[in-house]
């Protein structure tokens, strides 16, 4: 497949965005184990604070390694905030729909030993759009560089 020269930084800097996302989930949860099972913390408190270290540690990687950007920190950081809401929301909205206004409601279908609920299919279907949702968001509007 032959690219034009205009592609492949956006597909490099995606595949920055998605490394970035699993580093950020392997953050999330090793900060809610380590609050909740090794320091004996409340399990909802020990769920926000791994959010919130995987939203700042998110942010950052986003900012300086995915899009490069040299913008103040402080409007970049509540336009991320605000991007993340914004992009969560319709994530919901698209996992509830699904779940709930298609026959994917009580839908199942056995993968070897595996079963896939239509509230699961739904979901992976959210986490696509969240994630194309969001890296178009940040993109666009948080990181946005003026030329």
């Amino acid at each position: 497949m032959i690219m034009n020269k205009e592609a492949k930084p956006g597909i490099v800097q995606f595949v920055r965005y998605a490394c970035v996302g699993v580093m950020n989930t392997l953050v999330t949860l090793c900060v809610i184990f380590l609050c909740k099972s090794l320091l004996g913390i409340n399990p909802f408190v020990s769920n926000a604070i791994g959010y919130i270290a995987g939203v700042i540690n998110s942010f950052l990687w986003n900012k300086n390694w995915v899009f490069c950007s040299a913008g103040s920190y402080t409007p970049e950081a509540i336009r991320f905030v605000v991007g993340f809401i914004v992009c969560y929301g319709i994530q919901f909205l698209v996992v509830w729909l699904l779940n709930y206004k298609t026959a994917l409601r009580g839908y199942e279908i056995d993968i070897y030993s595996f079963t896939l609920s239509g509230y699961g299919l739904a979901t992976l279907i959210g986490n696509v759009v969240y994630t194309g949702s969001n890296f178009m968001f940040n993109k666009l509007v948080t990181f946005k560089t003026h030329l």
